[in-house]
């Protein structure tokens, strides 16, 4: 009895699950739903395309690879390339040089009297001009002649030049200085410019090496601290001097005496340039000390048997 009633009751459940078999199916795909989101985000890779060519566009020295996701699922990032061109309708600046001509001072105040720095090389390269054309002839390599460029040159000092009996007229003193490490030797020329020409260029070389034993070694030149001997007792006052000369390392400050008063030099690779006015004539030269770091006086222009102490 047992036995039937089991079996009637799998024979229910077969019979129920074959009549079900047709009836019980997977839900279909959300084709639509798939096919939106597929739309949205081909459309946000098209813009992300479109910002990065924009980019490029606006960045002409270099360009860029983007790249996607790599096989191995990584992620490259945009790298910068090599340019290869020029963008298209972009013309390259030049570059400008700089324009050649002479160093200027160490200090601003060594241009002295309104004198520009531009007014002081066109000076410089006049008088060089000037003495080469006049020196035509000469035995060549002279130091009168073998002059070379204003660019090889330093400006130290400009100021006033006064007009004298001998060398009538108002105008302009350059003082320039130049030295070759070939052969040892420093050229130093002093131009007189008078509206605007060339009218006299004095010229010292000769050796690196000190010839007075001492730190310091001022330059006797003549020009720049006084007037012509024709007019000795009649200086035309006021009257703008300068005091130059040659300095060592071991040298930290130099004044120079003139008319009673007192003048720190500055110091200028290797050399001192002082000026000042006298309201009165003088007989005396400038009196020129040196100075060590610690105050010590290691140079005194009335020690200097080679410095003369009065003017001619």
């Amino acid at each position: 009895m047992g036995n039937e009633h089991g079996k009637d009751f799998e024979a229910q459940v077969r019979d129920m699950m074959a009549e079900d078999a047709y009836t019980i199916r997977p839900s279909s795909a959300p084709y639509t739903a798939i096919r939106r989101k597929g739309t949205i985000e081909r459309r946000r890779r098209v813009a992300a395309a479109g910002a990065v060519l924009v980019a490029l566009a606006a960045a002409p020295v270099a360009a860029y690879a983007v790249n996607g996701n790599g096989g191995d699922g990584s992620v490259n990032t945009a790298a910068p390339l090599p340019s290869t061109r020029a963008s298209q309708g972009t013309t390259p600046t030049p570059v400008q040089s700089a324009p050649v001509g002479p160093a200027g001072p160490a200090a601003p105040g060594q241009l002295l009297d309104g004198i520009t720095m531009a007014q002081a090389s066109d000076g410089l390269e006049k008088c060089i001009a000037w003495q080469i054309e006049g020196q035509k002839g000469v035995s060549s390599r002279s130091p009168l002649t073998d002059l070379g460029d204003a660019a090889d040159y330093r400006i130290i000092l400009a100021l006033n030049s006064t007009g004298d009996s001998n060398a009538p007229g108002d105008g302009i003193y350059v003082v320039a200085v130049k030295e070759q490490s070939k052969q040892p030797q420093l050229t130093r020329l002093i131009c007189n410019i008078k509206d605007g020409k060339a009218e006299g260029v004095n010229i010292r070389a000769g050796s690196l090496k000190f010839d007075n034993g001492g730190p310091v070694m001022p330059d006797d030149n003549g020009k720049l601290d006084r007037q012509s001997f024709i007019d000795k007792g009649n200086w035309k006052l006021p009257f703008r001097w300068g005091s130059i000369g040659r300095v060592e390392s071991s040298v930290a400050k130099v004044t120079v005496s003139y008319g009673g008063s007192t003048s720190e030099a500055a110091l200028d690779h290797g050399w001192f340039v002082a000026s000042g006015t006298l309201t009165e004539q003088v007989t005396l030269a400038p009196h020129v000390k040196g100075y060590d770091n610690t105050g010590k006086v290691v140079y005194d222009s009335d020690n200097d048997t080679g410095y003369a102490k009065t003017l001619p």
